[in-house]
Order: C-alpha cells, then structure tokens, then sequence
C-alpha cells in the first residue's frame, strides 16, 4: 500500500493538455515495418499502421496518443484508405498492426461499416494485431475475427500495472478484474492477448517500478496473456509535466527497463514473450557512450527471447 494518491479527472487532464498535432483523417500519421518474435519464435516483418481517429473516450492520465487524433469521427471508407495509401508504400510483411491510439472496437474510431473491408485488406497477412480498452471488449471482437477467414487476431489490451491504487490514479476507467474478464473473454473466442505493462508509472520509486512491472507481467501471464509489451512512462502530455514538476514523476532508468527485461524472461519461461519498447531511448540513458550498444542488446533480446551479456562501460564501473 501507498499513500492516498492524487485523483486526476478528465477535465484537470484536458485542461493540461498542449494542441494536438494536425492530422488528416485520409492518411495514417505513421506507418513502418519492423521485425518482432512472434508466438511460434520466428522473427518476422510486421507492418504497424497507425491510424488516424477520433481521440480516445478514456483519457488516461499517462496517455499521449492523443496528439495524432481527430475530434470528430473520421468519415466511412476512410480506414481503409488509410491502410491502403501506408501498405501501397510500405515492403512485404507477415504480420499486420492497426494501432489506433485508442480502441479498435470503438464505433467513434473505427466505424463498423468498414468492418469487412478492414478485414479483407488484413487478410493478405497471416496474424492481425489491434489495440483495444479491456472495457470494450465485446461480441464484436469475435464478429470481427470471424470476418478474417484465415487470417488471427490478436488484441493488444492497456493493463499498465497491477498495482490496483495507481491503476485507480491513472484514471484508466478499469480494473484489474475488468482487465481479467476481457483476457479471459477474448481467450475463449480463440483470439490471442498481448498487453501493454508502464515502467516506472506516476506515484512510483525506481525499485518500485522494477517491481510492480514485474508483478504486472506474472499477473498477465497467469491469465494466459501470450505477450507482455512493456513501455518505460514518459512525460510530454501536460498531466505528466506537472506530475513531474511536483516530484510525484520521473521518467525510469535504462538500467530498470534493462533489468525488467532480463528477470521478466526468466520469470516467464514460456509461458509468453516479453519484449520492452526502445522508442526514444535516449531520454533514459545517463551514458551517451553505451546508449548504442545498449539499444542493439536489448534489440536482440526482444527478438532471441534469450538473455545476453550487458554492454562493457566505464559509467557501470563508475557506478560501481
């Protein structure tokens, strides 16, 4: 237990808020491919769109997602445009990600009627993972997935951490039996479930945040969660700048999210994958000469699935 935590609303968190970026609801705002382990352990090429969509109805305290959204429901057809201007421009892929900084099955982001053609376009690709709040998972999930033919779903589900007072703070609209029931919905439609674990979320110290990722990735494995993407908090959303500022936030070390990843393989055996997100790595390392090969370690471990030896450096031996 921690002390009583500091409550955010909506409206304190919109009232933080910077502008939003412009975005046009005709093109993605990103679009990549990159190689990921899949659940067999092969490394393959996964297309990641994101979509451009109305902004999320939940507005987490932690969540920047935001700034790529639009404020009113992108017109029917335009989804599938958007897939089709980023793959008409991205290499050949095994796996497909939609990622819509919010909720695939929300019908204010993704309107229904482009349901099919979503899914026609998916199924060129063996696997389709989506993003989606475990309060919106319902019998569209599965009227969904049954539009793909041959082609899996997964869905990607927001847990952020186990602790159940800092959850409450984040101002997520869940809990983690509302994160349990939708797993284990999704599970029982033969629809795989990866997560999205924070390091180091707001109201945490540095050894705290170690642990309750850790303790986050065993409570999502012990559900049958295939997939344990864990994300190192960032600030820049306005909420978190002044969380920052009051000391209640401070971004996690490279180091933590070095050792969430080695001692989350080993906890999960296998039972899942672990893999850490290395966008923006540099805000987290105090050593610019190891930040490199540090990046490339962790790379190969998120695709090996296999422990490696730390980077060599003289600031570990001056820690030391």
């Amino acid at each position: 237990m921690i002390e009583r935590l500091p409550q955010f609303d909506d409206q304190e968190i919109l009232r933080r808020r910077p502008a939003k970026n412009d975005v046009d609801p005709e093109r993605p705002y990103a679009y990549l491919v990159e190689p990921e382990v899949a659940s067999d352990g092969q490394v393959v090429d996964v297309a990641t769109l994101f979509l451009t969509n109305r902004e999320c109805p939940f507005r987490c305290l932690m969540c920047d997602l935001w700034k790529n959204t639009t404020d009113r429901v992108v017109p029917p057809g335009a989804i599938p445009r958007q897939i089709d201007y980023a793959l008409q421009r991205l290499g050949p892929a095994q796996h497909l990600k939609l990622y819509n900084s919010g909720n695939f099955f929300d019908a204010q982001a993704i309107p229904r009627v482009d349901y099919r053609a979503i899914a026609q376009r998916a199924q060129v690709f063996e696997h389709l993972i989506v993003e989606n709040h475990p309060r919106l998972c319902t019998d569209a999930c599965s009227r969904f997935s049954r539009l793909l033919g041959g082609t899996s779903l997964e869905v990607a589900l927001g847990l952020e951490t186990a602790h159940p007072e800092v959850l409450a703070a984040l101002n997520k609209r869940m809990t983690l039996d509302d994160f349990a029931r939708a797993a284990e919905f999704l599970l029982d439609q033969d629809i795989a479930v990866r997560t999205f674990i924070l390091l180091k979320p707001p109201f945490l110290t540095e050894p705290q945040g170690v642990e309750w990722a850790l303790r986050s990735i065993e409570f999502a494995l012990r559900l049958g969660v295939g997939c344990c993407a864990v994300i190192p908090t960032r600030a820049g959303n306005g909420a978190m700048d002044a969380l920052e500022l009051g000391e209640r936030f401070a971004p996690p070390s490279l180091a933590s999210l070095e050792t969430v990843l080695e001692e989350g393989l080993r906890l999960a055996g296998d039972r899942g994958r672990i893999l850490v997100d290395l966008w923006d790595l540099e805000r987290l390392a105090d050593c610019q000469n190891c930040l490199a090969a540090r990046r490339d370690r962790l790379h190969m471990i998120n695709l090996t699935q296999q422990w490696r030896p730390p980077v060599a450096c003289a600031c570990r031996e001056d820690a030391g």
